[in-house]
């Protein structure tokens, strides 16, 4: 049933593309293991070997501090029509902030939102396929606006003092960032 690829090529390109939901999980080397849902047509595939997300100010930021300690990342997307599969992609994760040389070029291929913190990206290094025929079938009501709002509410200024305040740390106390600017 599961089948193994060392890139992903066209036809799991598109099944990406169709999804409205993917998953995010990275660990530690000691403490919890982060597993984050994740939408709003943020994902992109920037070729066979390089996947990333545009990624939003949030209550955590689990995932910048574990790829900071190790790149261990995987991401996950279901199936949740009438085709059930499951894709999950295996690699190395890294986090490109705005402040960094690289964001002009990278950002091009994303559409910019309020609240965006960073760029989360992924060199893959294994990508499987597996059936998906426990996933049910749902379908998309609408996307919620409440972070949008939320972003758009607080601003530029308010959302840095609250990354600040939240997003410098994971919820086991370790550094986000290796430095953050102040």
């Amino acid at each position: 049933m599961a089948a193994f690829f060392d890139s992903l090529d066209k036809k799991l390109i598109d099944f990406i593309h169709r999804q409205k939901i993917f998953f995010t999980a990275t660990a530690p080397a000691e403490g919890r293991i982060n597993l984050s849902p994740k939408g709003m047509d943020t994902f992109r595939c920037l070729d066979e070997k390089t996947v990333g997300y545009l990624d939003l100010t949030g209550s955590g930021n689990e995932t910048a501090g574990h790829l900071n300690e190790n790149g261990r990342m995987t991401f996950m997307f279901c199936s949740f029509d009438k085709q059930p599969r499951i894709l999950r992609l295996y690699g190395t994760g890294r986090v490109v902030r705005p402040d960094e040389s690289e964001w002009t070029s990278l950002i091009t291929a994303f559409e910019l939102m309020p609240g965006v913190r960073q760029l989360i990206l992924m060199d893959i290094e294994s990508v499987q396929t597996s059936c998906g025929y426990a996933v049910p079938e749902y379908q998309l009501v609408r996307e919620r606006p409440t972070l949008i709002a939320y972003s758009e509410k607080k601003g530029p200024d308010g959302l840095e003092a609250y990354r600040q305040e939240k997003n410098l740390r994971t919820i086991d106390g370790k550094p986000v960032y290796p430095a953050y600017p102040q």
